[in-house]
């Protein structure tokens, strides 16, 4: 939502730019726009990133838990 919004009309509907005109100059710059999407760039990165690791890092237990198993390897 942040990546698309900025770019879209419904920015250009914002409550906070009908209350406050000095606002309004300043989130329809390029440059805030930009910043904004750039953090939901950020932000869908982590979740994905998440995500991954979440799902993609599982694996099978080797040993059941339980009491610890000694290897002597010496």
């Amino acid at each position: 939502m942040l990546i698309v919004a900025p770019w879209s009309g419904f920015w250009d509907r914002n409550f906070f730019v009908d209350r406050l005109p000095a606002l309004a100059q300043m989130l329809s710059s390029p440059f805030a726009r930009g910043a904004v999407s750039g953090i939901g760039i950020v932000t869908t990165l982590a979740g994905l990133a998440e995500f991954g690791a979440a799902f993609g890092g599982r694996r099978p237990n080797a040993e059941p838990p339980g009491e610890p198993t000694f290897h002597s390897d010496r």
